[in-house]
């Protein structure tokens, strides 16, 4: 049998809040001069090095509201979203979220840490 391990690799994306999703692209993209970024062809946010900066509009149901405190949604690339999940429950680290497929090219999930900050995780359907 496997010996189950965490698979972190990196951050892969930071979602923060947005008011106005136009002009938010436009900072992002423009004055600061991020790369787009793309997922199955659909802007999603913009580019640091491997990480997303995804732009989550408050006016389509995110959860948080733009404030200068820090806010951001964080996800982490792993290996395999599934073992990730396992090795998480071997801990007994609460899933707040269990592995689903996210528009049909990802694995999803999220847990909580010891302070019940929701972290999120993800890896491609295939490995």
């Amino acid at each position: 049998m496997a010996t189950l391990s965490l698979g972190l690799q990196s951050v892969k994306v930071i979602a923060l809040a947005v008011a106005d999703q136009k002009r938010a692209e436009q900072f992002y993209g423009e004055t600061l001069g991020l790369p787009p970024a793309y997922e199955a062809n659909v802007l999603v946010g913009f580019s640091l090095g491997q990480t997303v900066l995804m732009l989550k509009n408050i006016n389509d149901n995110w959860y948080g509201i733009p404030t200068s405190e820090p806010n951001p949604r964080i996800t982490f690339a792993c290996d395999y979203a599934p073992d990730t999940e396992a090795f998480l429950q071997s801990r007994g680290v609460t899933i707040a979220d269990p592995v689903e497929v996210y528009d049909s090219s990802f694995y999803v999930g999220s847990f909580l840490d010891s302070e019940g900050n929701k972290l999120w995780f993800c890896s491609a359907l295939e490995r």
